[in-house]
């Protein structure tokens, strides 16, 4: 079935549903790569009135990636709430964006209707809207998750503390991760991104962060960000984990390039679950994604990237995450060129994920080769917390020197917060006063000249090893 859309002079045809989603998409040079993009202005502006006619139900019958040769479509297919979908199911996409922009849309009635939706909806509503458009929604969309302490709430921002360090030293992590907690950070995971990809160096790292978690009755969660198997087996081994992390993507073919499938999350969602380590709940896993990722695999199966995107959030809402990331800006700008194309992105993402359900954070970010800069990253912050955005990240200086990459640092948070009037995760808050950090107000508390829990974590580093 084609479709059609007819501007000015010009009647613009447009062969399948996936070329119509891709011309309909904000420029960027990921779509201008894999050859998918529209091929001007006007181009664009005619796919997305045709896109504006097509009926919701229509995802459902039109499958972007074919139901019998990709495990995620039979996913996003067989998963579909129908009953939950009622209530929009007689609109059209661009009925759907006036709904959703409409009062009738409120964070009840969104979440309600969040199992209804398909990621390839939500995608293509996004594209329909101004930047404006995908952040009033996605401010109405509370998803609240917990594990040792609750993430999520309204006027709430929560910061993943990544204290990398180029050669796993337990010391410099340790003191990154000091840095990090005496500026209030840390409250949605301590995450490593370790530089040895090997289950001793995961095990050594899990017990570091478990340690000063433990014997400072931290209310946060550790995470080591490496393969799904590697976390497996150190399960097996006892270590003690937190949280399970893997990076996903919106295609089987993506995910079997990441060495994963379905079968192999289910897996260790059930190994999490059964650690019960968690006080206040059972969300476990932990998520990230890109814009870009099917494409650099070779397995698009020529449709837009930001479709792509929407369609991990379907993988990660299999299994209730705590946490997923869309780290923005990481792959680098052949696929988002510059800082307007990754501004674009992050409030993408951020809008389908919360729209289907999922608590989502950003990884706002850029590449040295990049076309952008940190005033770049400012506006995408501030805008992202207006958004209501769940957590980003907390990277000494800004600067990862193990990923070699620009980030957001503990000060970004610090005045984002205080800007936006925005709050740590509550039993996080209430810790960080208790150990003399923060004032009631939330507010930093000038160092003592030798802080207690400097001086206790202090007692917890591996001298011996460099």
């Amino acid at each position: 079935m084609g479709y059609r859309a007819t501007l000015g002079p010009h009647t613009h045809a447009f062969a399948d549903l996936r070329t119509l989603m891709a011309k309909a998409t904000p420029a960027r040079s990921g779509d201008q790569l894999a050859g998918v993009a529209a091929d001007s202005a006007q181009e664009r502006v005619a796919a997305r009135m045709a896109l504006a006619d097509v009926p919701l139900r229509r995802f459902l019958s039109e499958a972007l990636v074919p139901y019998e040769d990709d495990a995620v479509t039979r996913l996003i297919i067989d998963s579909h709430d129908a009953a939950a979908f009622a209530p929009v199911a007689h609109l059209t996409v661009g009925g759907f964006r006036d709904w959703l922009l409409s009062d009738a849309a409120t964070g009840p009635v969104l979440a309600a209707l969040a199992p209804g939706l398909t990621p390839e909806m939500v995608a293509a509503v996004s594209k329909l809207m101004r930047n404006q458009d995908l952040m009033a929604v996605a401010r109405r969309c509370s998803v609240v998750t917990r594990f040792r302490d609750t993430l999520g709430l309204p006027g709430h921002l929560a910061v993943r503390l990544q204290p990398n360090h180029p050669s796993d030293s337990p010391a410099g992590i340790l003191a990154s991760t000091l840095d990090g907690l005496l500026y209030g950070a840390g409250d949605a995971v301590i995450g490593i991104n370790p530089a040895a990809d090997s289950v001793p160096a995961m095990v050594q790292l899990l017990h570091l962060l478990d340690d000063l978690i433990q014997r400072h009755e931290v209310p946060t969660q550790s995470c080591v960000l490496t393969h799904v198997t590697n976390t497996l087996q150190a399960i097996a081994q006892g270590a003690p984990v937190d949280l399970v992390f893997q990076s996903i993507a919106g295609t089987e073919g993506t995910n079997r390039s990441f060495g994963i499938d379905l079968a192999l999350l289910d897996e260790a969602h059930a190994a999490a679950l059964s650690l019960r380590r968690g006080t206040l709940g059972d969300n476990v896993m932990y998520f990230e994604t890109g814009q870009g990722s099917a494409l650099s695999a070779g397995a698009h199966h020529g449709v837009d990237q930001q479709t792509l995107e929407a369609r991990a959030y379907a993988v990660a809402r299999r299994y209730r995450p705590l946490l997923v990331n869309t780290v923005v800006g990481f792959i680098g700008p052949e696929y988002l060129y510059d800082g307007k194309q990754i501004l674009r992105a992050g409030l993408e993402d951020h809008f389908c994920g919360k729209l289907l359900g999922l608590p989502m954070g950003c990884d706002i970010c850029y590449t040295n080769h990049a076309e952008a800069d940190s005033d770049d990253m400012d506006n995408l912050l501030v805008l992202l917390a207006a958004s209501g955005l769940n957590f980003v990240m907390g990277v000494p200086g800004a600067d990862d020197v193990m990923l070699n990459y620009q980030s957001t640092s503990f000060h970004d948070a610090l005045f984002v917060r205080r800007l936006l009037g925005l709050q740590r995760a509550p039993e996080f808050e209430a810790w960080l006063q208790r150990q003399g950090i923060t004032d009631a107000a939330g507010a930093l508390l000038p160092a003592p000249a030798r802080p207690a829990l400097a001086a206790s974590v202090a007692a917890l580093l591996p001298w011996s090893v460099p």
